[in-house]
């Protein structure tokens, strides 16, 4: 049940994550189920970073979404989240923050949820299920977000 010939739902969406094949796997089922039309994938936090800062004065090609991993090296998801904090208002107000983890530790979990720019706590594969809940929670009123 492919939605090829949909019109994508978002137009930007960023995976950030340092595994090369759940990269890989997020890319293909975003594209896969129409869920958006362009994908960024960034392989570390600091990337990520420096791109979203890049995209300050051009909020119009912020990504809507970002997946991002916890277990990273260098900088963690949780790292990310400090840093991302400090980015302009521009950047953070446009950009909706959803964690995708293996992770199984109630601290990771409970951490997630505490952070006020996280949306929603994922386990990958980001799927075809995970991307419909996605749409479900992000179609209905505005009380999802978190950030402001």
């Amino acid at each position: 049940m492919e939605n090829q010939n949909q019109t994508p739902r978002y137009k930007k969406v960023l995976v950030i994550d340092d595994t090369y094949v759940d990269r890989y796997i997020a890319e293909r089922n975003i594209k896969k189920y129409g869920f958006a039309e362009e994908v960024i994938s960034k392989e570390s936090a600091r990337s990520a970073l420096d791109y979203l800062a890049g995209l300050a004065d051009h909020p119009e090609e912020l990504p809507q979404l970002i997946f991002l991993d916890i277990r990273m090296p260098e900088v963690d998801g949780f790292g990310f989240l400090a840093e991302y904090e400090n980015l302009p208002e521009q950047v953070k107000s446009n950009s909706i923050v959803m964690m995708l983890s293996t992770s199984l530790n109630p601290d990771d979990h409970e951490k997630a949820a505490n952070n006020k720019y996280v949306s929603k706590f994922l386990n990958k594969p980001l799927n075809q299920e995970r991307l419909e809940e996605i749409s479900q929670l992000l179609s209905g009123d505005s009380s999802w977000k978190k950030a402001g």
